[in-house]
């Protein structure tokens, strides 16, 4: 059963261009204030990171590829695992153990900074679960558009259901 018709996605896409700052004010949001409220790196970075599935629902395969490089991504993800280490170990730095707070005296109580080291290390860990959310959601992304001949060159293929095709 074949049927022609073209995809409308005015509501869709403007919706998702409403709801894509919000979900990244409030991902940054809960990363800035995860050591003086409840949430932190995690929760905060899943938040920006569904910034990713928001582009794909409003934009399709093609919007997020010329948006979005997954091996920047993965770097990105690397260079947050390697911050959060070296945050963690300016407690070695200074003489004493893994993840020590050393600059607990700085700032005062409920300020965003005032965490000392705990905040250093919870804006890498924000950091990184955005990247690798982000990164695992184009996989997967990529993984359910596959089309015969992209299955290794990394590229996000597009379908002819979006160009307004045949659907079969």
């Amino acid at each position: 059963m074949k049927k022609n018709w073209k995809r409308d996605d005015l509501i869709v896409r403007s919706l998702a261009d409403s709801y894509l700052p919000i979900a990244l004010i409030l991902g940054f949001y809960v990363i800035l204030h995860g050591n003086i409220s409840p949430g932190g790196g995690f929760q905060g970075g899943v938040l920006a990171a569904s910034g990713v599935l928001l582009l794909y629902l409003g934009y399709g395969f093609r919007g997020i590829a010329t948006a979005l490089n997954m091996e920047r991504m993965h770097r990105l993800e690397a260079i947050g695992a390697i911050a959060y280490v070296l945050f963690a170990m300016l407690g070695i730095f200074a003489g004493y153990n893994f993840c020590r707070n050393i600059l607990w005296n700085s700032g005062e109580i409920g300020d965003l900074w005032s965490a000392g080291t705990i905040s250093l290390m919870n804006y890498a860990v924000g950091f990184k679960v955005l990247t690798g959310v982000g990164f695992l959601l184009l996989l997967i992304i990529n993984l359910l558009s596959t089309e015969p001949g992209h299955e290794h060159d990394g590229t996000i293929p597009t379908t002819e259901l979006e160009e307004g095709g045949d659907a079969e």
